[in-house]
């Protein structure tokens, strides 16, 4: 029987859940992946006080994912309740900023964030500190628009991401680019590969991830 992984979505799109849960299955097929949506909040976190309250919601299901799970995705680039499910949980966790940003940081290589949410960019400095990688983030660097009218728009938003991938390449000397965002997660699927460094994407990092901590931890 596939080990059972629960993705937690902490904001309420149901559809970006299922989408990520798609991504996941694509980069480790032998896991299943079960989408699990918190119940409350708005349908995309995109400052700190949302994000907060995400890590509250998400530390909240604790005790209410399904039975039998090896581990656990949160699948917001704050990672909110990452710590809180650890602490809680007896099965391994992990979250789509740790993931990506490890993955995006081997080899000691220098990498950008590309993000579309201006307000959560020091969160995402604090958790890139939190992972020790401080020194590896060469920068946050933000799409240009209104947030929910860029992701609104798939075309739109691959066309933002892209440019900013292009500006971080040439004047941040990237040597990698994580898309930061679970909402993102479709577009950064369809960027990957048309840039001369490596689009890290996220969800299938932590699915590659968490496949990794079970193995090591025998659950």
């Amino acid at each position: 029987m596939k080990p059972r992984v629960a993705l937690i979505n902490p904001n309420t799109t149901v559809a970006t859940t299922l989408a990520m849960v798609r991504l996941a299955a694509d980069a480790m097929p032998e896991i299943e992946f079960l989408p699990v949506t918190v119940a409350k909040g708005p349908p995309v976190i995109t400052e700190p006080k949302a994000l907060a309250q995400a890590a509250a919601d998400v530390a909240a299901l604790a005790d209410h994912l399904p039975e039998g799970i090896s581990g656990v995705i949160t699948a917001a680039f704050g990672d909110p309740g990452l710590e809180e499910l650890r602490a809680a949980l007896a099965v391994p966790v992990t979250g789509i900023a740790e993931a990506g940003m490890l993955a995006a940081a081997e080899g000691r290589r220098r990498f950008c964030v590309v993000t579309t949410t201006p307000e959560l960019a020091a969160p995402i400095k604090a958790r890139a500190e939190a992972y020790g990688l401080e020194d590896s983030l060469t920068s946050v660097r933000l799409t240009a628009g209104d947030v929910h009218q860029v992701m609104a728009d798939p075309e739109r938003l691959e066309a933002a991401l892209a440019e900013v991938i292009r500006f971080a390449i040439s004047e941040d000397e990237a040597e990698a680019i994580v898309i930061g965002g679970g909402p993102l997660a479709v577009a950064a699927r369809a960027l990957a590969g048309q840039f001369s460094v490596p689009i890290i994407e996220p969800v299938p990092e932590a699915a590659r991830r968490i496949a990794r901590l079970i193995r090591r931890s025998g659950v």
